[in-house]
């Protein structure tokens, strides 16, 4: 078996992502846009949630909410998963239906054999040659319910300070335009030590490492609508093709040109 396995599947359903993988690869801190469910499969990981440090082992949940910085490392030699990422949209919609007190998943990790079940049927399903839409709905639903629940419950998140807010949101407003320390030290009203250190303290990234996220992001998106891949490169700003193919792959395991087949 290759040392790294990474298959992006076809989904059946609009704005729902079908990832399998097997690997030793240990992945930097990154985001994603979406919701993350999935179960682990073998082997064990792990990684730096919303909620501190966490382990997890074959047969658990494993959660991720939209813009949580989180990272992942295997425990022993490697650890193999499937996983199904949401547009935000599709999960908030059904948890403001369900009447849940907010839309996030409040335990990075769940231990619980009837939810792993559940998560297996609707991988099944969004992945399944001629798909049930009913069936792919039902257990959308259910499986939302169930890693939602307790939503109400745990702390909360610190929020982010104002100053370190401005600057993050320089960022946010036009992640192509060059920015400096020093650009970002005037918006948050900090020195650019300050504004550093309270930085990665707050979002979890350096304001450099947020940045390329940010543009990460927008290749996503970019080729996810077919854009070609040297194009969407340029158009996220990234110097070429090579420098963003190694961004994506360092945070999301798989190359780019693989996870534009899932759309083709």
């Amino acid at each position: 078996m290759p040392k790294n396995q990474f298959r992006m599947l076809r989904s059946a359903v609009t704005g729902v992502e079908a990832v399998e993988a097997e690997t030793p690869h240990s992945f930097a801190r990154h985001t994603h846009e979406q919701f993350g469910i999935g179960l682990v499969s073998s082997g064990a990981q792990k990684s730096l949630s919303g909620r501190g440090m966490v382990e997890a082992e074959a047969g658990d949940i494993i959660t991720v909410n939209p813009n949580e910085v989180h990272d992942g490392a295997p425990i022993g030699e490697r650890r193999s998963w499937r996983i199904l990422y949401f547009d935000p949209e599709i999960v908030t919609g059904l948890s403001q239906e369900m009447g849940a007190a907010r839309s996030e998943i409040p335990h990075p990790v769940i231990r619980d054999a009837a939810i792993a079940g559940r998560f297996e049927a609707l991988f099944r399903a969004v992945t399944a040659k001629a798909p049930d839409g009913l069936l792919c709905e039902e257990l959308l639903l259910q499986l939302v319910a169930d890693v939602m629940r307790e939503s109400a419950g745990g702390e909360e998140r610190p929020p982010v300070p104002a100053s370190i807010r401005a600057a993050r949101d320089l960022i946010d407003d036009d992640p192509l335009a060059a920015v400096s320390l020093a650009d970002l030290s005037r918006e948050s009203g900090l020195s650019r030590f300050q504004l550093l250190r309270g930085f990665a303290r707050a979002t979890g990234l350096t304001p450099h490492a947020y940045l390329v996220q940010a543009r990460i992001h927008i290749a996503r998106r970019l080729i996810a609508q077919g854009t070609p891949l040297a194009d969407a490169a340029f158009a996220s700003g990234f110097a070429d093709q090579s420098h963003m193919t190694r961004v994506f792959v360092r945070k999301y395991g798989l190359s780019p040109r693989l996870y534009a087949g899932a759309f083709i």
